[in-house]
């Protein structure tokens, strides 16, 4: 079948289903299950495949671990002889995975192990929950069928609740385009010292690759035509996952470290808003393709059960809690929010930005936060999500302009949830965002109009693995945004990640970065390290 001829098939069936139905969950759901001819549910229906019919290394994407619980892992893997290939090489039928937790890396020490069918429905992917581990321990696992074993995973299970944990590492990573350079920072992360890594969005972009890789310039292979084209149908989504998990920094970085991974636009389409598209179609078609891509998403990542969508709904923001030292709150901003005011882009504020009504969150999710804030015992209280949150006016002028894809196009949300962190008592509040493509290190003012105001909390935003090519330490805009925002203490346009250490009386944040993206192999450095105190927010040099 043609993109064309698959891309008419999605507008029929948005078309054949009642608008007014289709906006339920079962009525997208069974619109997606007519447009790829699947189960509306996913329910197993197919027959079984004896592995040992596998005739080449099915685990060429790796393995994953995710969301760490003080008594439990979520492990998976996605079977994949052949991932350039719509159907991954492997039939419509259902396959035997068995699954191995142990103590060590050479498996003599076995802690739990089991088996688990992979689905023709969900590509073959395998989500795994082992319960019933114990707290804190550093476990190795991997995935057997046929005559074909994965490559070994390190994962570590969360701290107990009651736990006086002295000290967590964290890193944080984001907007990885494939397309715009190698994921060298992913083989630095691959070997840093760090117990979890939090994932905040863009995991892939829906924009064509074309043959030689975009900016990557492969002279030694030749991608396939299918990712020449923008993600669009379940199909282009799952094989775009592929290309992304093909290669092998990634993998490394999956295999040494559980991720907690939150989506940001990119996994979907750019900036779209909730029901809306970046092209204004009609809701039904574009929740169509925002069900493709969500149902992609779950398949390709360590997530759990809970998360599994249902048509174009998925609940993704979730709560984690590692000993007394921190609670991570992880947010959706995307699914759930207003439209981008006046049009998008940045613009100069005014009363549709402003507006009360308006929500980044949705109203469920914003409640969730506060109240889980209300129940918090933690030291930190960390919220990993999407988009940048403190105020950041483009221009030192009265004539500037914010961002409305930002919270700064959310006001009301962002004041809401600000007063709820201090109707809470949270003392320690530090926000970790992706996006933007640089690193930068802001303080959260209580009024942003009022430098000498309090600082009610810290924002690390990570830089992109990739996304805009090699940067540069100063970008153009680096004067300009430092002095119109005095609360922004820390700019750099370079790649990489961050990497935060919380502590029980400060939290140290470390920007790594490499000098180049576009070539492989750079060396990766310390761009800068601010730390903020317990009780005492405000970031300084480290």
């Amino acid at each position: 079948m043609t993109h064309s001829s698959h891309q008419q098939e999605l507008r029929d069936a948005a078309r054949h289903t009642d608008r007014r139905r289709f906006l339920t969950v079962s009525g997208a759901a069974a619109a997606l299950a007519f447009s790829v001819g699947l189960p509306a549910a996913g329910t197993a229906s197919a027959r079984e495949m004896h592995a040992r019919q596998i005739g080449e290394d099915p685990f060429t994407l790796g393995v994953a671990s995710g969301d760490p619980l003080p008594d439990s892992v979520l492990l998976w893997t996605r079977l994949a002889p052949r991932p350039f290939e719509p159907d991954s090489g492997l039939p419509q039928a259902r396959v035997e995975v068995r699954w191995e937790l142990a103590r060590d890396e050479r498996f003599t020490r076995i802690v739990r192990r089991g088996t688990a069918l992979a689905h023709p429905e969900f590509h073959h992917s395998v989500h795994v929950e082992v319960n019933g581990l114990d707290s804190d321990r550093v476990l190795y696992y991997r995935f057997r069928t046929g005559q074909w074993t994965s490559p070994v995973g390190r994962t570590r299970t969360a701290p107990a609740r009651s736990a006086h944990k002295r000290e967590l590492t964290l890193a944080a990573v984001t907007c990885q385009a494939y397309h715009d350079g190698y994921f060298t920072a992913y083989k630095h992360l691959a070997q840093e010292d760090v117990d979890v890594v939090f994932h905040l969005g863009d995991y892939l972009y829906e924009y064509a690759v074309n043959a030689v890789g975009g900016a990557r310039n492969y002279t030694d292979r030749t991608l396939p035509a299918l990712f020449n084209r923008e993600t669009t149908t379940l199909e282009d989504y799952r094989l775009r996952y592929a290309l992304y998990k093909s290669d092998p920094d990634l993998r490394a970085a999956h295999a040494a470290h559980p991720f907690v991974v939150t989506w940001d636009d990119h996994e979907t389409e750019n900036n779209y808003a909730g029901d809306t598209s970046e092209d204004n179609l009609p809701p039904e078609e574009f929740l169509l393709r925002r069900a493709a891509a969500y149902r992609a998403y779950w398949e390709n990542q360590p997530l759990r059960a809970p998360q599994r969508p249902t048509g174009p709904d998925m609940r993704l923001y979730r709560r984690l809690q590692y000993g007394r030292l921190a609670q991570f709150d992880i947010l959706d901003t995307r699914q759930y929010r207003s439209d981008q005011a006046y049009g998008d882009g940045w613009q100069t504020p005014g009363p549709e930005s402003e507006d009360p009504s308006r929500t980044i969150t949705g109203a469920t999710q914003e409640r969730w936060l506060i109240d889980g804030w209300r129940h918090s015992r933690a030291t930190w209280n960390v919220v990993p999500q999407q988009v940048t949150f403190a105020r950041r006016r483009d221009v030192p002028t009265d004539a500037y302009k914010l961002s409305m894809d930002s919270w700064d196009g959310y006001t009301a949300s962002r004041d809401r949830v600000l007063k709820g962190a201090r109707s809470a008592g949270v003392d320690n509040l530090m926000v970790l965002t992706g996006d933007v493509h640089v690193s930068y290190g802001f303080d959260i003012k209580r009024d942003f109009d009022d430098p000498a105001s309090r600082t009610v909390g810290t924002e690390i935003v990570t830089t992109s693995i990739t996304s805009g090519k090699d940067g540069s330490e100063k970008p153009s805009n680096w004067n300009n945004l430092m002095q119109a925002n005095p609360h922004l203490k820390f700019y750099n346009g370079r790649r990489g990640y961050a990497v935060v250490t919380l502590q029980e009386r400060q939290a140290r944040a470390d920007f790594r970065t490499v000098s180049a993206v576009t070539t492989p192999g750079a060396p990766i450095t310390t761009a800068a390290s601010l730390v903020t105190e317990v009780g005492r927010q405000g970031l300084t040099p480290a």
